[in-house]
């Protein structure tokens, strides 16, 4: 069964759903993890959840990109690898964790010795974490412009993205659980919206046969 619901939203209602779930699941797992950080790091079961939640996070923001290309494609050509690089950092990050643990290394020890070796430092990490709050950013804007959310979820969307990197940086643990929870409620609703097959985006004008109100095309038969 393929869903045709909407410009361009032609998906199998099966990758539907599971992208649907995926976009939920992504930032839900995200926000459960922090309830496991101890001490200001995140530790294995903190980082395990995050390559979890980086997977879903994959899945879910994949298909977002496939349904806004027919609106913004150059947008969506662009930006899907960018979410990509930074789900990726997300990914390295959660390892970190792991292994901070398991070497019994504290978080500033481990970013002390990554600095060792800039280049990697800045490919793995620097740059790969901005990039994922900024694609969540641009993503809020894009979505709230196009009008495929309501312009309160668009608003929260690119706010917790910059909530985001702000919760991490100093790794405090209340302002990273409002910081996720101000992340879910707009993908929560986007995910649903996709798992259940209402259409995303709203029909856009057809410029080439709109004609004004008192133009000899609004009176022609």
């Amino acid at each position: 069964m393929v869903i045709h619901e909407g410009e361009g939203e032609s998906m199998h209602s099966v990758s539907r759903t599971i992208a649907g779930i995926c976009l939920i699941l992504g930032p839900a797992l995200q926000a459960i993890s922090t309830f496991y950080w101890t001490d200001r790091y995140q530790g294995i079961t903190a980082g395990t959840l995050i390559v979890v939640a980086t997977t879903c996070w994959l899945v879910g923001l994949v298909a977002v990109y496939r349904i806004v290309e027919p609106r913004v494609p150059r947008y969506a050509a662009i930006a899907l690898p960018v979410a990509i690089y930074g789900c990726v950092g997300g990914a390295s990050f959660g390892l970190q964790g792991m292994h901070e643990e398991l070497f019994n290394v504290s978080h500033t020890e481990a970013v002390r010795l990554i600095q060792q070796h800039p280049a990697a430092a800045y490919v793995t990490f620097w740059f790969a974490g901005p990039a994922f709050p900024l694609s969540l950013f641009v993503l809020g804007v894009v979505l709230t412009r196009i009008r495929a959310v309501p312009r309160p979820i668009g608003v929260l969307l690119f706010v917790s993205a910059i909530a985001f990197p702000i919760s991490r940086v100093p790794r405090e643990i209340a302002i990273a659980h409002l910081a996720d929870f101000a992340l879910l409620v707009p993908f929560a609703y986007l995910g649903a919206r996709i798992a259940l097959g209402h259409p995303v985006l709203t029909p856009a004008p057809d410029r080439s046969t709109a004609a004004l109100p008192d133009s000899p095309m609004s009176t022609r038969q």
